[in-house]
């Protein structure tokens, strides 16, 4: 539930409202007016909470919901207690989160953490960057030589905006980023301790050992990009490093030079992805995926966690293993594997 120290209520929404906001269909009209203040879950709902139930796993504690109102499928309505406002809903959980967007908007569109909008004295700012209106930067931030900022953009304590750099309008830079090499969308989103356009890993031998690779590229992320705390992204080292629009990235990734992420991937923590990797349209990766450099990774492939991928993936497909494979024959292995494990003991 909402601690009400850090949420507050955006709205004041009704049983009936909800109904409309999602599209779901109200089955015990009797409690249209009833008042929403609070999400939860099954487990911790009060009477003026809204709950979902998604799934068989948690049927078992309906008998003693106290809920005001729960979103659930047609199948399940008979389950809920009589005095709980019935919601149905294909979707369950995704219209729970649209209901959350609307109750809590600032905990999905973040404002200054100093609640001060506007241009803090305490900002430095070089003269030739060029700021539209209803921007904020908050104290202690850096904005370099020729650096544009769009409307409606946030940028918070301490973070650096590099010499050049173009930050589209209604982003989200929080505190402590870098930000630099980079031309960045609107509505882009970096949690805190963000690195952008960072030297990539580029070393040749020489007589005297490692000598540097100049790393000439840029960072390219596209409209409605988030991107998880101390996740850094390299800069080309001739092409761009590109993130596609709608992607996700979640915190702890590292993603290398000359990197090309399509549009609205999903990529979970711990992931590392090598130099030159191409990943393409609505790919989904699991946590502590490692990528070797310069393979492809097609559309809509999804890849299980703690993979190792070190080949090219088809579209479409799904993969897990060290070193991954298809999903249909990585569980064969591990088929295979158990029983060689249990003829041994037997013998034995």
């Amino acid at each position: 539930m909402a601690d009400p120290v850090f949420y507050t209520l955006s709205c004041a929404v009704n049983v009936a409202d909800i109904a409309q906001l999602t599209g779901s269909e109200l089955l015990t009209k009797q409690f249209a007016d009833r008042k929403i203040e609070h999400l939860a879950s099954l487990d911790n709902a009060t009477p003026d909470s809204l709950v979902f139930l998604e799934g068989k796993k948690n049927e078992t504690a309906l008998g003693s919901l106290k809920a005001a109102a729960v979103l659930c499928s047609q199948a399940q309505a008979g389950l809920i207690p009589k005095d709980v406002a019935v919601l149905i809903s294909r979707s369950p959980h995704r219209d729970f989160a649209a209901v959350g967007r609307k109750l809590f908007e600032q905990a999905v569109h973040p404002r200054s953490l100093l609640g001060v909008p506007g241009i803090s004295g305490n900002a430095t700012i070089h003269p030739t960057a060029e700021i539209e209106g209803t921007v904020t930067i908050e104290p202690g931030a850096v904005i370099g030589a020729n650096v544009s900022i769009g409307s409606g953009s946030t940028i918070s304590a301490n973070s650096v905006i590099g010499a050049g750099c173009k930050i589209g309008r209604d982003c989200i830079i929080a505190p402590n980023v870098s930000v630099t090499y980079a031309l960045i969308g609107n509505r882009v989103y970096l949690h805190p301790g963000v690195r952008i356009g960072q030297d990539g890993f580029g070393f040749v031998p020489g007589p005297a050992g490692l000598e540097k690779v100049p790393q000439l590229g840029r960072v390219i992320i596209q409209d409605d990009v988030e991107i998880g705390a101390n996740t850094t992204i390299d800069r080309g080292s001739l092409s761009d490093t590109v993130i596609g629009e709608g992607t996700k990235i979640d915190n702890l990734v590292q993603v290398a030079h000359n990197v090309k992420i399509g549009r609205h991937c999903v990529i979970a923590a711990h992931t590392g992805i090598s130099g030159s990797v191409t990943i393409g349209d609505m790919a989904m990766i699991g946590g502590r995926v490692g990528l070797a450099d310069h393979i492809n990774i097609g559309s809509r492939v999804q890849i299980a966690a703690a993979s190792g991928v070190m080949n090219d993936i088809p579209d479409g497909e799904r993969w897990g293993g060290l070193p991954a494979r298809p999903l249909k024959q990585w569980f064969r292995d591990i088929a295979t594997l158990r029983s060689i494990g249990q003829t041994k003991k037997e013998k034995s």
